[in-house]
């Protein structure tokens, strides 16, 4: 089963046990993909599924850090709610150790050096880890082995 159908199987099973939170995040989620759908006249993979969960998480982080400082914890605790619904569409992150293990093996097979190729190598990245670990630290892995 595909991603995509396992999260429409999940808002029907939302919408069977009424949990309106749930059901309100998946629809928001399936919203999101049939939009990209629409826009760009494809259908979505599971890479796609996933970049775009990706996004919405990067959304709701950055939702929760302006809540608490805007000491709206009540919205905050909204958010983090919808985060924790969307990560569960996430495939397993890799640890801090593989992420750092693999950009410098991609940094090592183009052979970069420098601040200078740093486009270069996070092209290359993206295109190997992308789902699999968090792009921030995925760039602060590239800078120290750039740096380096």
């Amino acid at each position: 089963m595909s991603l995509k159908e396992q999260i429409t199987e999940d808002m029907k099973t939302a919408m069977r046990a009424k949990d309106a939170e749930r059901l309100g995040t998946i629809r928001l989620l399936l919203s999101a993909m049939k939009q990209k759908e629409v826009d760009e006249r494809i259908e979505l993979d599971d890479v796609a599924v996933v970049a775009i969960v990706d996004k919405l998480i990067k959304q709701r982080k950055d939702s929760i850090a302006a809540f608490e400082q805007a000491a709206r914890q009540d919205l905050a605790d909204k958010e983090k709610a919808e985060m924790a619904v969307l990560v569960a569409y996430l495939p397993a992150r890799m640890s801090a150790e593989e992420v750092t293990a693999a950009v410098q093996a991609i940094v090592a097979d183009l052979g970069a050096k420098g601040p200078g190729d740093m486009g270069k190598v996070m092209g290359a990245v993206k295109a190997h880890l992308a789902g699999k670990a968090d792009m921030g630290q995925v760039s602060a892995a590239v800078k120290a082995s750039l740096a380096g």
